[in-house]
């Protein structure tokens, strides 16, 4: 097996695979082009089981490249373009790389990092000096596509998992395609050949790259890519193409339905409409039933489940909860000591199927920490299930601050913020945010005599990490609550 074989039951085809801008790309080109970056790799001397870096934003030539380095049996690694140079040259050194495809996006990161091997650009741009240009990459097609075992890893994602710091999620063949086919035995007849969806979710992000390009290429729909949302600007996408999918976090919604211009007739031709990747507050699921007269429903996953794990989509759940298991995907709701709590009582969610992850690169102490001997994923989060089989997200896991669908653990925050020769101590916890749901509050103590600025201190931070990541506001403290036995900060009491 191959999971890019999903797409070739429509290699002969002319119907529109991407829409990209004002260029259309047919299922018969993608799978051609496709082909194409197979033989650009073999030509570079990229075997089977390599690792390839993907540091680009939303495009045709990004499907293009993740596609041909599975194809060729790679591992393909996104990450997000937008990132500092250090979490950029973290994650570069993690994964050892073949061959690092870049976008304008990570250019200048990029530019930092020490590279030993192939850079090729994806789109015109100030990259790399060395860097290939992707037209001069491509290699005549026709290459056989590489078989995989369900065993063989497909995408290393970074993430900072259930705890720690970031750390690269393995996902095999079979956890993709195990979790495509899941998604489509749902029942709720969420993708077909004639559907039109929004592809605002970044590719580099699992719920991008297999809910999206996974689960709509193999039902033959056609994507419309969004390099980067803006409300009106998407908009304009759903009313020219006839969209009739979208799915998206919250803060997506939120702003669609906090603009006095769009209205109910722009989102006619909606059939599905799924929000995910973080909790939808009730408030926001009302105004866009009212404003926008589009029902949502809710899912549920993790990267380390490829990533759905329930969908409300379908079954007749309330808008508050993320549905019920998918086919195949079994959950428990656990209590501290690994027990199964009665029905109405809250727990921890364990996982377990052929979409479940093995564990993590080179990390076998957080690999053990995710999953039990026996194959549930301890997903950290806490729900609730009611008399009528639905699943409600009562809470994330303890520390971890969800950003727009994106996980932040406060460790690393914390780590980055102490690197500052003014700050002795420091704490993050997250807090309710209007349009991401929550963001990042950093709690800080300064050195001795040492006076501390919020905007200099956010800069910092964005200098090391990701703009998600980094605290949106910063409160001096005199000292840091902690427990008194161990001394670990009561976040709780920062709450």
């Amino acid at each position: 097996m191959n999971i890019t074989e999903l797409i070739d039951p429509f290699a002969a085809s002319d119907r529109p695979a991407l829409y990209f801008r004002d260029h259309v790309t047919s299922y018969r080109q993608l799978f051609e082009n496709v082909q194409q970056v197979q033989a650009g790799l073999a030509a570079m001397n990229v075997e089977p089981g390599d690792r390839v870096i993907l540091a680009a934003g939303t495009s045709p030539q990004f499907v293009t490249a993740l596609f041909g380095v599975l194809r060729a049996g790679g591992v393909a690694v996104p990450v997000n373009p937008l990132a500092p140079a250090p979490e950029m040259r973290a994650e570069i050194d993690a994964v050892d790389p073949a061959l690092v495809f870049v976008g304008p996006a990570a250019a200048a990161a990029l530019g930092e990092c020490d590279l030993s091997c192939p850079v090729v650009k994806l789109l015109p741009g100030t990259v790399h000096e060395d860097a290939v240009d992707f037209d001069d990459f491509l290699g005549e097609g026709g290459a056989d596509l590489v078989a995989r075992e369900p065993s063989d890893l497909a995408l290393l994602i970074f993430t900072s998992g259930t705890a720690g710091a970031p750390k690269a999620a393995m996902l095999t063949h079979g956890n993709l395609q195990a979790n495509i086919e899941q998604v489509n035995a749902h029942g709720a007849n969420l993708a077909s050949q004639d559907d039109v969806v929004l592809g605002a979710l970044p590719l580099f992000h699992i719920l991008g790259l297999n809910m999206l390009l996974g689960v709509f290429l193999r039902s033959g729909a056609s994507i419309v890519l969004v390099e980067r949302f803006d409300a009106i600007g998407a908009v304009e996408l759903i009313k020219r193409h006839g969209v009739t999918s979208v799915s998206g976090p919250p803060a997506m919604w939120q702003a669609w339905a906090n603009l006095p211009e769009i209205t109910a007739a722009d989102f006619a031709t909606l059939r599905t409409a799924v929000s995910g990747a973080a909790g939808l507050p009730r408030d926001v699921a009302n105004r866009v039933q009212e404003r926008l007269g589009v029902p949502l429903s809710q899912g549920y996953g993790l990267t380390e489940a490829a990533p759905v794990l329930t969908l409300g989509a379908g079954t007749g759940a309330p808008a508050t909860s993320v549905g019920r298991p998918l086919p195949g995907v079994h959950l428990r709701l656990v209590d501290t000591a690994g027990h199964d709590v009665p029905v109405g009582d809250e727990g921890e969610i364990w996982a377990k199927g052929a979409n479940v992850f093995p564990g993590y690169l080179d990390n076998p102490a957080a690999t053990e920490r995710a999953l039990t001997p026996d194959g549930w994923l301890r997903t950290g989060d806490i729900g609730v299930v009611d008399d009528d089989g639905y699943l409600y997200i009562v809470d994330r896991s303890k520390d971890l601050i969800v950003v727009s669908g994106f996980n932040v653990f406060p460790g690393e925050v914390e780590e980055a913020l102490r690197t500052h020769e003014s700050i002795a101590d420091a704490a993050v916890i997250g807090v309710p945010h209007p349009a991401s749901g929550e963001a990042v509050k950093a709690f800080v103590v300064a050195s001795n005599g040492a006076v501390l600025e919020e905007a200099e201190v956010i800069r910092h931070c964005e200098s090391l990490m990701a703009r998600y990541k980094c605290p949106q506001s910063v409160e001096v403290v005199t000292e840091l609550p902690r427990g008194t036995a161990v001394g670990k900060v009561r976040r709780r009491d920062l709450r």
